[in-house]
């Protein structure tokens, strides 16, 4: 991919968002780990981990956005902030009906987050290296969303387990991405 040229700003934002993308990956293989061992047998624990999940995405787009210019420069971020935390809300609502609906609003959350984080890394990809695995992510969580929207109508679909794959997908992602950045800054001490 395109190599683009450093400065100490452009320095500093690869280590941060370095960092950021192996605590994102950590994070996805913990939930996901969870979600296919106690989420699988406990109805409180799916509920926890399923209002944790945009919950989770919340704070990780805050920090995040708080490193790379804050809310004037990350408006991408901003957005999927607040969409966030309203899925985190929404969620706990949808429990109290049925999975079904809950599995309808990770889809709705995962198309709106997927084009966010998109634009977020096309905004980056001008700075920043490894982007291409944040839009190829955006974009997969946008066309997971449509099919976990079309899966809500399914009768008792195992919401827990296809959100989980879904988190196992986007964890590959922000580790490849993570993976990306720490190869390329070895590449350039050793140059």
């Amino acid at each position: 991919m395109n190599e683009h040229p450093m400065n100490a700003n452009s320095v500093r934002e690869e280590h941060w968002l370095t960092r950021y993308y192996f605590m994102r990956t950590a994070f996805s293989a913990v939930w996901v780990a969870l979600a296919f061992s106690v989420g699988q047998r406990s109805p409180e624990a799916t509920a926890a981990l399923l209002f944790v999940y945009p919950a989770w995405d919340a704070l990780a787009n805050y920090f995040d956005m708080s490193r790379s210019g804050g809310m004037a420069e990350s408006r991408t971020q901003a957005i999927n902030i607040v969409i966030s935390v309203i899925t985190a809300i929404a969620v706990i609502l949808a429990l109290r009906t049925s999975m079904s609906w809950v599995l309808g609003v990770f889809g709705a959350w995962a198309i709106l987050s997927g084009l966010l984080q998109l634009g977020t890394a096309l905004r980056r990809w001008k700075r920043s290296s490894a982007q291409w695995a944040m839009v190829l992510s955006g974009a997969q969580s946008a066309l997971a969303g449509a099919y976990f929207i079309v899966q809500a109508g399914v009768a008792m679909p195992p919401a827990i387990s296809r959100i989980a794959g879904y988190a196992a997908v986007g964890a590959i992602y922000y580790l490849v991405s993570a993976v990306w950045l720490y190869a390329r800054r070895l590449r350039r001490k050793v140059a």
